[in-house]
């Protein structure tokens, strides 16, 4: 982790600050940069050391000063969250942002199974989640406040052929956040869910006939918006709404037919 001192929050110099896991690349830099330049001190947690250290650097250097601490941390050691939290909060003098951007997708081709891929996919989108969000969860609800974002995505609308596993992973992450929003609303700790399209990210670069594609700064702009304003749940274009409002409701006989 970085060895640099934010600077000390005090009542005249109030500091927001967020804990972003899933942040070297994609989605979960371009979220570190604009939460840092909306005023927050990030921790920013990843498995990829270099990347998320120079995502570091470029933050601290573009601010002049140390608004980014970064932690190199496998979201499958679930043993290591409690402690690992724990430093981190007191590294960061407390926090009240969460957020899960963890993702991987392993597909492996629609004749093939591979239990072993499959696996790691939920453990890294799902499994991964759960042992973070439980943790925070309990802070939340005993501060009686405080925020909570999970990157999920449109795959979990419905079962597809192409990547069962991740679909099954998203669809259990939206789930999850539901029913924390659900126990956690009447304790006064607010959830987004965030259902991404295609985002140009590392995910989907050899994916080929991808449509309405954004880049990841457009994905943390409509996050931090839906932030903003206590959104529940958003889709990121927007526009993906009304599509999955027709795939949601595409009858079973004929959705089995398709090849996506």
């Amino acid at each position: 982790m970085t060895k640099d001192k934010l600077p000390t929050a005090t009542p005249l110099t109030p500091k927001k600050r967020a804990i972003l896991v899933g942040a070297s690349s994609g989605i979960g830099a371009a979220l570190a940069h604009r939460l840092v330049d909306e005023g927050y001190q990030v921790a920013l947690l990843a498995r990829r050391a270099e990347m998320l250290e120079t995502l570091t650097n470029e933050i601290n250097s573009k601010h002049g000063e140390t608004r980014a601490i970064y932690y190199i941390h496998d979201v499958t050691d679930y043993e290591s969250v409690p402690e690992l939290l724990k430093k981190i909060i007191s590294d960061l003098g407390g926090f009240d942002t969460f957020i899960y951007n963890a993702g991987v997708s392993n597909m492996v081709g629609l004749k093939k199974y591979d239990f072993e891929k499959d696996k790691i996919t939920l453990e890294v989108n799902l499994l991964g989640a759960m042992a973070w969000l439980n943790q925070v969860s309990e802070i939340f609800q005993n501060l009686k406040k405080g925020k909570i974002v999970g990157i999920s995505s449109v795959a979990g609308e419905r079962g597809r052929v192409g990547d069962p596993a991740y679909n099954t992973s998203k669809a259990g992450f939206s789930c999850y956040l539901e029913a924390l929003r659900n126990r956690l609303t009447r304790y006064g700790v607010h959830i987004l869910t965030v259902k991404p399209g295609f985002v140009q990210t590392d995910m989907v670069k050899e994916v080929k006939k991808l449509f309405w594609v954004i880049p990841p700064e457009q994905a943390a702009a409509d996050i931090y918006k839906a932030m903003q304003k206590g959104k529940q749940e958003i889709y990121t274009p927007a526009r993906w709404r009304w599509v999955m409002l027709i795939i949601r409701n595409i009858p079973s006989f004929i959705f089995r037919k398709l090849t996506f």
